[in-house]
């Protein structure tokens, strides 16, 4: 679960690749793009600009390189080619990288061209949630301190967490311990130390918590058909408090 110097700077290398591929993807004009042909373009950077390997594919018998989210999906969409992304649109895309053994993990939720406020408020709030989680992260605290701050901030913007899937230890292997829940109590869970590495993730629903896997038996969605979004960084424990390792161009950080 700990991990040492050498492998966090290898983690941190990971990151910085995954971060660049977001770059990229911040690049494109999704509307009128399939998410298939997003999920193309990213699995050829990875792999032929990055020399990196997109390491959800394959996994758990997973073939694409990442998931595209879009609308009232709540994560695990499955690119398609019959997806076409339109205006007003929110559309979440989780992307793992695999760089000299370590991956990293990270999605954001973008906006598709003119999209309503309310659709930006819930992803504005979102990833408002991911960053009080992440703040939260410092030696001596616990993992109850981190799911705390993301409901609550949830809770008072009048959102809800999804509680059927949360963040994880990361590694050598895309899921390693602990369990990162995105709801809790302070001050309760695993003690938090210097050298752990996990992802924070909050799904966040504009309606109820609910949700439901689709026919596909990978997509989950809402079972009210409202929207929801989703980010997620890779962070380290450290001495001084905490370390963003897929920190992407143009974001603040968590001070």
């Amino acid at each position: 679960m700990i991990k040492r110097p050498e492998e966090i700077a290898l983690l941190a290398e990971s990151g910085r690749l995954l971060a660049s591929v977001f770059a990229r993807l911040d690049q494109l004009d999704l509307a009128g793009m399939s998410t298939l042909q997003v999920n193309d373009l990213v699995d050829s950077f990875i792999v032929n600009e990055l020399g990196a390997r997109p390491a959800s594919k394959g996994q758990y018998g997973y073939a694409y390189a990442l998931n595209a989210s879009r609308n009232h999906v709540v994560c695990h969409g499955v690119p398609a080619a019959t997806e076409i992304l339109q205006s007003g649109d929110i559309v979440n895309f989780d992307i793992t990288l695999e760089k000299n053994g370590y991956i990293a993990d990270s999605s954001k939720t973008c906006l598709v061209g003119e999209v309503s406020p309310q659709a930006k408020r819930l992803v504005q709030v979102t990833c408002e949630a991911m960053w009080k989680g992440i703040r939260a992260v410092r030696p001596g605290a616990r993992l109850g301190d981190i799911g705390h701050a993301i409901e609550r901030h949830a809770r008072r913007n009048g959102y809800s967490v999804v509680r059927e899937y949360c963040g994880h230890g990361i590694g050598r292997d895309m899921h390693e311990p602990p369990e990162v829940l995105h709801w809790g109590k302070p001050h309760t869970g695993l003690l938090l130390q210097e050298g752990m590495v996990f992802t924070i993730e909050p799904m966040i629903n504009q309606g109820r918590r609910d949700v439901e896997t689709e026919s596909d038996g990978w997509a989950v969605v809402t079972c009210d058909g409202q929207l929801s979004a989703q980010f997620e960084h890779t962070v380290a424990v450290t001495r001084n408090g905490v370390r963003v390792l897929t920190l992407r161009a143009g974001e603040k950080g968590p001070d």
